[in-house]
């Protein structure tokens, strides 16, 4: 199997289409108060930048790192290049992300390959992965499990090859530490290193039954075979989707539960859309609160069966939030559809209940053009200096560096915020939210 990584994707695709910022720090989230890291270059990441970092921090790191808003649809597009060349080497292709996925050799009768030709088969890939991709580079991990293929692909980044040979895995993984076995976080590992176990050579000499008495039977008995390298997990090249949600991260906490309901009405509207769209209905509606002390609590109702009627989730919703606890304010709130089918209940509330209580959705108080009209990396398209990205806005303001991947470095110039000759570019395929608020999706290439 191979485990494919494409190296800092979010950032090394901002990379590659503006290129004043090859070579510099790129901080790829949300931008503002609360925002996330979503991604860091290599420039970065050499200030202690890492994804799921707060932006604030990250800025206290790195101050002169370019600081970019996603764009989730080129991402997409990249990524699906990407994905047709892996599929053209394999029938079964695992994506697990729009940055990685797992391959499986055998499935197109590479079997018996040796060290050398699987290197050579995950060199092909590279090169055909930077020529459709416009130049990005990716991380190749082999082996005989996903297991081994994952960890390998994380050894040599970026850019590398790395080939456990068949019969190798248990000595491969001997003196990583512990917390290389998916499973083991700071907790588990904490409660093994009080039994003297802290690297993967120290779990090996456990046996099942003493590490179930440690950390417990499912645990253990998981923990016990990937010491060891048994992994038997196959690659499964279509993962069904398993849910569908919105969530937005707020400026400044909000205590106001009208304010609240009227966005959880919003987002029980869009992840109904989003639903229709994908021609998916849901049983099971889940309220997500992130507290000021950011204690996270979440609260799900189980329908009788599945809907993609928005009037339904929106009831459902506001009542999980009318029963969450929201003092000291909510800094984010997300809604929620799980528990997915193809097929609808068309009778889980009737039409007269619906007509005798309609949701009706309160315009919320527009956010100023500055913030919601531009965003720092967003393309842009003047009639007189072609496309560029948004440099940064405010004050009234918006400064365009005017470039693309196939020029040079270009110049900049700055606009009102309301000059009708300056224009979003709308990426085929964009949905509108994914419009950022506050990098919450997250990668670690």
């Amino acid at each position: 199997m191979l485990h494919v990584d494409l190296d800092a994707f979010f950032a090394a695709v901002e990379q590659r289409d503006k290129p004043s910022l090859r070579g510099k720090p790129v901080v790829v989230g949300g931008i503002g108060l609360r925002g996330v890291v979503s991604t860091a270059s290599y420039e970065a990441r050499r200030y202690g930048v890492r994804s799921a970092m707060s932006t604030a921090e990250a800025r206290s790191r790195c101050p002169h790192a370019a600081y970019l808003s996603p764009r989730f649809e080129v991402y997409r597009r990249t990524s699906r290049a990407v994905m047709a060349e892996m599929r053209a080497l394999s029938p079964l292709v695992e994506p697990l992300s729009v940055d990685e996925a797992f391959i499986d050799l055998t499935a197109s009768g590479l079997t018996g390959l040796t060290v050398d030709e699987v290197e050579a088969i995950a060199n092909d890939l590279k090169d055909a992965i930077r020529k459709v991709s416009g130049g990005l580079t990716a991380s190749v991990g082999a082996g005989t499990s996903k297991l081994i293929a994952k960890i390998a692909s994380d050894l040599d980044k970026p850019d590398g090859v790395v080939v456990v040979p068949a019969g190798t895995e248990a000595e491969f993984l001997a003196p990583m530490e512990v917390t290389v076995i998916p499973g083991v976080g700071p907790a588990t590992a904490q409660r093994l290193s009080m039994s003297g176990v802290r690297t993967v050579a120290d779990l090996q000499q456990l046996d099942e039954d003493e590490l179930i008495r440690q950390v417990g039977s499912a645990h253990g008995t998981s923990l016990h075979r990937l010491a060891i390298a048994a992994d038997d997990r196959p690659v499964v090249s279509d993962r069904e989707t398993k849910s569908v949600s919105v969530e937005d991260t707020f400026e400044t906490d909000i205590i106001d539960r009208t304010l609240l309901t009227a966005i959880s009405d919003r987002m029980a509207h869009r992840v109904a859309e989003r639903l229709q769209r994908a021609q998916l209905s849901g049983r099971t509606v889940t309220v997500k609160t992130r507290m000021h002390d950011f204690t996270t609590h979440t609260r799900s109702s189980t329908l009788a069966g599945p809907t993609d009627d928005p009037r339904v989730v929106a009831r459902v919703a506001r009542r999980l939030l009318e029963e969450s606890d929201i003092g000291g304010g909510i800094r984010l709130l997300g809604v929620g559809v799980s528990s997915l089918a193809d097929w609808i209940q068309d009778d889980l509330f009737t039409e007269d209940e619906h007509a005798d209580n309609p949701i009706e959705l309160v315009e919320l108080p527009a956010r100023p053009r500055d913030l919601v009209g531009f965003h720092p990396g967003q393309d842009v398209v003047h009639p007189d200096y072609g496309p560029g990205w948004v440099w940064g806005s405010g004050r009234g303001r918006v400064t365009v560096r005017f470039e693309t991947a196939d020029t040079p470095p270009g110049p900049v110039r700055t606009f009102s915020i309301d000059d009708p000759a300056l224009t979003k570019v709308q990426h085929v395929g964009a949905d509108a939210d994914d419009e950022p608020e506050t990098g919450q999706n997250v990668e670690n290439g």
